[in-house]
């Protein structure tokens, strides 16, 4: 968490209008509960509409695996000091096939023990788009030699829009949900 507290706060049942309640509608859980992200870039209705399409996209129709993809977006949450991202995902992350030792090794990246070479291929492209926002030819090489080339595109919007989103996260200071614990690294100073 780059803030302690928010710089916008998230909107409250209460305060939401028409158009703000039926953007959300798609947003909450199971439980009737919507994240305080949903809740914060809701202020922008037509934002949070465009941006829950794509986000979409990113999440549950684009061509890598739940894993991959979720190894990508716990990388990008590590390297941006996403706190709030790399809470959500470590849950996602868990629950899409990972294990706790591997989400500890997506701290370290490509260089950690244990990653095959598809999964290195992988963290190694996040690094690139990360600090040069451009994979290197020798890294795209590599990963093609593991991914399709929609899988390749799909790795860098995941990646684009993971950045974004923890842009957003901690300029806007997003708070995580009560009962989540940030890592210790990723806690506001």
């Amino acid at each position: 968490m780059r803030l302690s507290k928010p710089r916008i706060m998230p909107l409250q049942d209460s305060e939401l209008d028409t158009e703000q309640v039926e953007r959300l509608s798609k947003s909450r859980g199971k439980d009737g509960s919507v994240l305080n992200i949903f809740r914060t870039l809701v202020r922008a209705p037509d934002a949070f509409r465009a941006f829950s399409w794509w986000g979409g996209y990113v999440m549950s129709r684009n061509s890598l695996s739940a894993r991959d993809r979720e190894i990508a977006i716990l990388r990008v949450g590590w390297l941006c000091k996403s706190g709030y991202e790399w809470t959500q995902h470590h849950r996602i992350g868990l629950l899409s096939g990972l294990s706790a030792q591997e989400i500890e090794r997506i701290k370290v990246g490509a260089g950690a023990d244990g990653w095959s070479a598809t999964e290195k291929a992988l963290l190694i492209a996040v690094d690139d788009l990360n600090r040069e926002h451009f994979v290197s030819n020798v890294a795209w090489a590599e990963l093609s030699k593991h991914y399709s080339e929609r899988q390749c595109m799909d790795l860098v919007f995941t990646v684009g829009q993971y950045t974004q989103v923890s842009m957003i996260l901690n300029s806007f200071g997003i708070q995580v949900e009560d009962g989540q614990t940030v890592d210790p690294e990723l806690r506001a100073s």
